[in-house]
């Protein structure tokens, strides 16, 4: 079992139990899931882009990234139905325990000039995005090999109802939110 996963069982449970007067242990919100997702408009013409952010992304999760396609065609994109348009992995389970940890204690850390993460990226029902700009500040991805830095986004997607359960779970987790 990893350790935030025993550190939510035994700490983070207990604690939301009393904050918010939950009865049962079925209640108390938890992370459902986390998605990472490249948006990558350069594929379109780009066919390699696509497997160099494929590669990113299977070291960075150590899981096999899905290809997003477009739903719609829009004529001033050059884009039809059906076209590769991103990337996506979603973790579950204990790969997903394991990469929050490695994220919220190794990866944010080297981020410059780091300050903590906005409080308000929540989407009204608890589960938050977190957007990065470039992939180079996980320590699997050699900076050498990479051909162009992208930005990818980070959702946690929890049973939270609400966006102040969603942020005391994640804060209880060891997210380091800004203090405003």
């Amino acid at each position: 079992m990893s350790q935030l996963k025993e550190k939510y069982q035994k700490k983070v449970v207990p604690a939301l139990q009393k904050s918010y007067g939950y009865k049962n242990i079925m209640e108390v919100p938890r992370l459902e899931k986390v998605v990472l997702n490249i948006g990558m408009g350069e594929a379109i013409t780009n066919d390699k882009a696509l497997d160099a952010a494929r590669r990113d992304l299977a070291a960075i999760t150590g899981q096999h990234a899905v290809t997003t396609r477009s739903r719609k065609s829009i004529s001033a994109f050059k884009l039809r139905v059906g076209m590769p348009i991103g990337l996506k992995v979603t973790l579950r389970g204990d790969r997903m325990y394991d990469f929050v940890d490695k994220l919220f204690n190794s990866v944010l850390c080297r981020i410059r000039d780091f300050q903590g993460i906005s409080r308000n990226s929540f989407d009204g029902r608890g589960n938050y995005t977190l957007a990065f700009r470039e992939q180079t500040m996980f320590s699997e991805i050699e900076y050498e090999k990479i051909d162009r830095p992208r930005g990818m986004e980070i959702s946690f997607v929890t049973t939270a109802k609400t966006d102040d359960e969603g942020r005391e779970l994640l804060a209880l987790m060891g997210m380091p939110f800004t203090k405003e």
